[in-house]
């Protein structure tokens, strides 16, 4: 077989975050030959820069995005059941003050129609709470103009790098080719048709060429300067506008609430999340039209002030300074471009655009939510199917699980606890389910065949050896960033990876067969990413 052959696909996903990871999977799980790629890894752009929140939107109601809203919740339902180990319920109250741009009355009707848009779903109807009840549900609120709150339901993701992963492994189960850390180098073009593209491994140098009927641009902000690679860039209008949103990090603090808080800043009315997660608090998000360097997104200054002193604003007790910021995340939202308008305005739907007939072969995905991204995969693969001229096969991921769930989840969960080796801890046993849901008795199994993998990485930790060598042979890592950022979330703790770095290091050098330059040069790496996410504990170490 020669290697044009070898490297032949029905479709090329460019782009692995959430979307492209779902087109990998719809496409292969309904019989095409799939490959996907990206220049850095799974789920390393947008969607681990998101709010983490699998939700309906229901700020665009005032929008009039009642399709998007309706598609978004029904999406929730389905994300509940295909990824239990991922996917949770989660509370959230709307505290409404005096001078809020919406009151009472309004509130309740948007809850009620977030109900009634939501007719299908698992998950508690809406509540409103008056204002007594509203300080007894959250007793760290400002009382000062209080006038009433809403208590509403929707879903949280802790880790959305790992449903990115689980989606991969799923396509790559069912025949999918995945390349990270592969940059497209150029596109092959015969009589204006895409016929494949130029490839560039970023890790060894090595060049090579794939050759697909269609390709998907599916590189979130990065979409323009994919097309641009075509050459002909004068020819087409611009198609993302990203806006810029911030985050900060934060230990628990006084009159910290045990559910999210869903607010509307004092500053300009933007409503922005106060939100339990991963042992720790999240705050954000800002909304910023955004004109640099895709690939150096950092929180600025302001924008860290700006989140502080809503939530000391919000919450009196808090009392956080910049001091209390453990680290921070910043991402662009792959919106369209839209010059002008409020950035919260710009409608979160997404397009897939056929670039015919300037340019034959292509499609590109416009915007895009994490809530959304199943739905999203459903429709660009039927447009594949258009442009092969085959009939579409039907879906199968509207009803079937991720690979870290089972049909019967919560008896799997029973078993594994109660029928753990005895080497394995409860909190040890609890963590992998929480990561990884089945797919934890594979990495008990590696463990179980060498028992320097079953000893905690570092202490007080619950993480195991094993997870490190999992990653790198079954969960498509290639560098200790993609281990701890993308498939452990070992650098999402409070030290932002920092104290497990060098053990994980240290085991990736003993199954991997790392030299001591290769480790340390891993460690650099690492501490280079996480650097743009202003880690106190890298600033201290400075």
């Amino acid at each position: 077989m020669d290697s044009e052959q070898q490297n032949r696909f029905d479709v090329i996903v460019i782009g692995a975050g959430i979307n492209g990871a779902g087109i990998a999977r719809e496409a292969a799980l309904r019989g095409l030959k799939v490959l996907l790629i990206d220049k850095d890894d799974l789920g390393s752009g947008t969607t681990a820069t998101s709010s983490r929140l699998i939700h309906g939107g229901l700020r665009y109601l005032e929008h009039y995005e009642f399709s998007l809203v309706r598609e978004s919740l029904r999406e929730r339902e389905r994300l509940l059941s295909a990824a239990p180990h991922l996917v949770k319920p989660l509370p959230l109250t709307l505290p409404i003050y005096e001078g809020h741009s919406r009151g009472p009355f309004m509130i309740r009707l948007g809850m009620i129609a977030y109900d009634v848009l939501s007719y299908d779903k698992s998950l508690p109807r809406h509540r409103m709470f008056t204002r007594s009840q509203a300080l007894e549900a959250e007793p760290g609120l400002e009382p000062e103009g209080l006038r009433a709150a809403a208590r509403y339901y929707d879903a949280q993701v802790d880790f959305p790098e790992r449903l990115v992963v689980e989606n991969v492994i799923d396509a790559v189960g069912n025949g999918a080719v995945v390349r990270t850390h592969t940059a497209v180098d150029g596109f092959i073009i015969e009589a204006g048709v895409v016929r494949g593209v130029h490839l560039v491994d970023m890790l060894t140098g090595e060049r090579d060429s794939a050759y697909a009927t269609v390709t998907v641009n599916v590189a979130g902000p990065w979409v323009d300067d994919v097309v641009a690679g075509f050459g002909v860039s004068s020819a087409w209008k611009r198609l993302i506008g990203g806006t810029k949103g911030s985050h900060i990090v934060v230990e628990p603090f006084p009159g910290a609430p045990e559910d999210a808080l869903y607010i509307e800043a004092r500053q300009d009315g933007r409503p922005y999340f106060i939100i339990p997660w991963n042992g720790l608090y999240m705050i954000g998000t800002t909304d910023i039209r955004f004109e640099g360097d895709e690939d150096r997104v950092v929180a600025s200054e302001e924008e860290i002030a700006y989140l502080l002193k809503e939530t000391n604003l919000a919450i009196p007790q808090a009392d956080l300074s910049r001091e209390d910021v453990l680290y921070t995340f910043s991402g662009l939202r792959p919106l369209p471009y839209q010059a002008e308008g409020a950035e919260g305005a710009i409608s979160r739907k997404h397009i897939v655009k056929d670039h015919a007939p300037q340019i034959e072969g292509l499609l590109s995905v416009i915007g895009g939510k994490l809530t959304t991204y199943r739905s999203l995969a459903e429709e660009a693969v039927d447009d594949v199917y258009k442009k092969l001229g085959r009939k579409a096969p039907k879906s199968k991921t509207r009803t079937q699980s991720l690979p870290g769930a089972e049909s019967n989840y919560d008896a799997f969960v029973e078993h594994f606890l109660g029928n753990r080796p005895s080497w394995l801890s409860e909190p040890s046993a609890s963590w992998l389910l929480g990561i990884y849901g089945t797919r934890a008795r594979q990495i008990v199994a590696m463990a179980a065949d060498d028992a320097s993998l079953r000893e905690t990485l570092v202490e007080g930790h619950p993480a195991i050896a094993a997870v490190i060598p999992f990653a790198f042979e079954q969960e498509f890592a290639r560098t200790l960033a993609d281990v701890l950022l993308r498939r452990t979330m070992l650098a999402l703790g409070e030290d932002a990876g920092l104290g497990v770095a060098e053990a994980a290091a240290r085991v990736a050098s003993r199954t991997q067969g790392w030299d001591d330059a290769r480790a340390d040069a891993e460690l650099h790496t690492f501490r280079g990413e996480i650097a743009l996410q202003l880690p106190k504990g890298l600033a201290q170490a400075a």
